[in-house]
């Protein structure tokens, strides 16, 4: 059998025995933080602003997909975070604040660190169980292509095969930000 053919039997199963969970559990990033602390987990972090049509549409199209959900939910602690926020954020003891509140796509400190400031919208962090940043994913992905994504860090693929060898193995893939 192929992997993808196991993860949706896996899925179908999962949602069998546990009843359907048909949305992503997103959580804010100090939930995640907090969560964390109690049960390390690798942290999700898709990077979005209001005004970004292709967040939408990762919304609308992949982000409701059941295989997506089921894996993200089992994997990640998945935070939705405004590029652009206005919230004031503490991070491994450093405050983080959008330094030009009110301006026009004035993007959020965290949000810079992060993603190093490649701003690019959506985008994906994907930190490990010690909150250290993996790697950022720019671009909008369909379910069928962001499924590899997912299994990708969510099974440590990183740490064996570099993102150019693997995103090779997949159309519609882009080079993650280092």
């Amino acid at each position: 059998m192929t992997t993808k053919l196991l993860t949706i039997l896996f899925v179908l199963s999962s949602l069998f025995v546990n009843g359907q969970n048909d949305k992503i559990n997103w959580m804010t990033f100090d939930q995640a933080l907090k969560k964390a602390e109690k049960k390390p987990k690798k942290i999700f972090m898709d990077m979005y602003t209001d005004w970004c049509g292709w967040c939408v549409k990762m919304d609308q199209a992949t982000f409701t997909d059941p295989v997506i959900i089921a894996y993200m939910n089992k994997n990640f602690y998945a935070v939705k975070f405004d590029a652009e926020s206005q919230d004031t954020v503490v991070f491994l003891d450093r405050t983080f604040v959008n330094a030009n509140p009110g301006k026009k796509r004035s993007s959020h400190q965290l949000a810079q660190a992060l993603m190093q400031g490649k701003m690019s919208y959506p985008s994906y962090v994907f930190m490990d169980e010690d909150l250290k940043v993996i790697s950022v994913v720019p671009g909008y992905y369909p379910p069928d292509k962001f499924e590899p994504v997912l299994n990708y860090f969510g099974e440590n693929a990183f740490k064996k095969e570099d993102w150019k060898t693997f995103s090779e193995s997949f159309k519609g893939s882009v080079e993650p930000k280092k």
